[in-house]
């Protein structure tokens, strides 16, 4: 089959399948979703800022309470319902966006996920977010809601500690926002074409689906990453996943995205083994189809 066709092919079957998702996706607001039992392993364990550790469960959800919420009609937010609790005095942010065409109810399981374990994820609410500007927003929103006193958010909201992600074209964007000196750490998700690599101002893990038909891994991916060599970079295929399969909960990328972030945003040291030094867990993990790091990540000691 030529080229074109079966890439055309392929997007209808992603649209197809992120309409399915929505479909199965709650889109209820401002609605808190049960409290997860603490997977922690008690007051042993924390990370940097006092948040407990789960215990390397990073696929599983973490101990927050979330609550979903609109900021306008320009983001959605997704944040521990009780701001500030369980051992956490400020809480990281993630800014995410969206595949073409899609909206953040596509996600919604993930963002959650990410928000239970500390998260205040911040989604720009387009499904055109490869530039990245609607993204970097999200920061401009929160800064206003972490000053304002009547606000559940005031004095809660690390803007010092700052991820980007994203699926597909979202993950370009996310590419895009890393440029910005506000964001600390970047995970585009089989991402678009959007962004330089070059750009990027601090790491990057960099996520390929094995049989992703849309972002071909060894024709769109893996040489983005061959581009990153300024900055410690980790390349990670998840083995039998489509380019539909971030969507919904996340799938097999949850869990390592959860660990990264954690790592970098939180000081969550328990997950530092899961990329970097010798007996790095991911390196040979058969979960990944492929997996790289480049020499800055090799030689990481942050």
């Amino acid at each position: 089959m030529p080229r074109n066709r079966r890439v055309r092919r392929s997007a209808a079957v992603l649209a197809a399948s992120l309409a399915l998702s929505a479909a199965l996706t709650g889109q209820g607001l401002a609605q808190p979703s049960p409290r997860q039992p603490d997977t922690g392993s008690g007051s042993a364990a924390r990370t940097v800022d006092g948040c407990a550790s789960v215990g390397g469960r990073w696929a599983e959800d973490g101990p927050f309470a979330v609550t979903k919420e609109r900021a306008g009609l320009s983001h959605t937010i997704l944040r521990p319902t009780e701001l500030g609790s369980r051992g956490c005095t400020k809480h990281p942010v993630i800014i995410w966006g969206n595949g073409s065409f899609v909206t953040p109810v596509i996600y919604d399981g993930l963002l959650k996920h990410l928000a239970s374990h500390g998260f205040i994820v911040v989604a720009a609410n387009t499904t055109q977010s490869g530039s990245g500007t609607a993204m970097l927003d999200g920061l401009d929103v929160l800064k206003k809601a972490d000053a304002d006193p009547r606000s559940p958010y005031y004095g809660k909201v690390d803007l010092e500690k700052v991820g980007a992600s994203g699926h597909s074209q979202g993950g370009g964007g996310a590419i895009n926002a890393g440029a910005d000196p506000r964001v600390d750490v970047t995970v585009p998700v089989e991402p678009g074409p959007q962004g330089r690599i070059g750009d990027l101002k601090g790491p990057l893990f960099l996520l390929g689906g094995e049989h992703d038909l849309v972002v071909i891994p060894e024709l769109l991916v893996i040489p983005r990453y061959n581009g990153a060599g300024h900055v410690p970079a980790v390349y990670g295929e998840l083995a039998g996943a489509s380019h539909v399969t971030p969507a919904g909960d996340g799938g097999g990328f949850r869990g390592p995205i959860t660990a990264w972030f954690r790592y970098f945003l939180m000081g969550d040291h328990e997950a530092r083994g899961e990329f970097f030094g010798t007996d790095c867990r991911a390196c040979s993990s058969p979960v990944w189809s492929d997996f790289r790091r480049n020499a800055k990540a090799v030689g990481y000691e942050g």
